[in-house]
């Protein structure tokens, strides 16, 4: 299929698209999932164009991965979570919908049901503050 550069994620990171950042690098892009399936859904992606993992140059995704474990740790602080979960979707088969490589993370608590993916967005302001609680915690 071949990397498309018009997809959300590239515009966030060429500044055409509006994202509530967290936190960034020379590698790596945090920010809020404006559809979160949980409060606190964050998103760690690449700066390199790639459209999934096994598309991702290994040396910038090791500098991604270790963004999404610094994010991960304070998105647990910032949501008291007594747990975290991390996933990365591979192919439309895998349920990718955007077809840049990213990683979400979620606070998870027992019982706590997901919201569904990708249906409904979330107040603006209150993604801003869940982005600021994160960042108080890095």
């Amino acid at each position: 299929m071949g990397y498309d550069t018009d997809n959300i994620f590239a515009k966030i990171l060429r500044g055409e698209a509006p994202a509530f950042k967290v936190c960034e690098n020379d590698f790596a892009l945090a920010f809020m999932d404006v559809m979160p399936q949980v409060d606190g859904h964050t998103l760690v992606i690449p700066k390199d164009g790639c459209e999934d993992l096994l598309d991702a140059d290994p040396q910038i995704l090791g500098e991604t991965i270790q963004v999404v474990q610094t994010v991960a740790g304070a998105v647990k602080e910032a949501f008291e979570a007594p747990g975290v979960m991390i996933a990365q979707l591979n192919g439309s088969a895998a349920g990718q919908t955007v077809f840049h490589l990213h990683f979400h993370i979620m606070p998870r608590f027992s019982g706590l049901e997901f919201r569904m993916h990708a249906r409904d967005m979330e107040d603006f302001d209150k993604l801003e503050k869940h982005a600021e609680r994160i960042r108080a915690c890095l």
